[in-house]
């Protein structure tokens, strides 16, 4: 097993693990914050691909901007610990079956059958801005321009959340 094979279980693992715990962290800070410790083990699988520059994308966009967003979102709705509504065996439960499927497709990776697609080969230039670049403004444009438009449509939204009132919006200004 070389030094590759065993950072990538490690990053794996823990990009698993901080995974869960986003979901599972009562606090909606606790959660941005196991979700910055997920980008930056998706990062550093980024890095084994050789692919330093998503990388640094995953960092700075993802880490950096969406997650400082989603805080100041988080803080301006002042949300608190969320209550438990659940009860204790249905999140048993829940674990449970989400523990035997993790084994169960472990186990067919683990044996090598073919649960999951084979992956192909990874084309040449991959990671590089070139190639990034030429990819999101020819194939994925449409896609790429949505998401810029759901991103600036979920910022109206916030803020339209934040304003309680348009009579106090206008005493504020004058």
């Amino acid at each position: 097993m070389g030094l590759e094979t065993i950072l990538f279980l490690l990053l794996a693992v823990g990009a698993v693990l901080t995974a869960l715990l986003v979901v599972t962290s009562p606090s909606p800070i606790g959660s941005a914050l196991y979700l910055v410790g997920t980008m930056f083990c998706l990062a550093g699988l980024y890095v084994l691909l050789s692919a330093p520059f998503l990388a640094a994308i995953q960092i700075i966009v993802y880490a950096g901007a969406i997650i400082v967003l989603l805080l100041f979102v988080i803080m301006l709705l002042n949300l608190r610990r969320i209550e438990e509504v659940l009860p204790k065996t249905w999140r048993v439960a829940g674990l449970v079956v989400s523990g035997l499927i993790l084994f169960t497709m472990f186990l067919a990776i683990v044996r090598g059958s073919s649960v999951l697609p084979a992956m192909p080969d990874v084309p040449t230039g991959f990671g590089k801005v070139s190639e990034l670049g030429k990819i999101l403004f020819t194939k994925y444009l449409y896609a790429f321009e949505a998401t810029s438009v759901l991103l600036l449509a979920a910022m109206i939204g916030a803020v339209a959340l934040v304003r309680k009132d348009g009579k106090e919006g206008g005493k504020d200004a004058s």
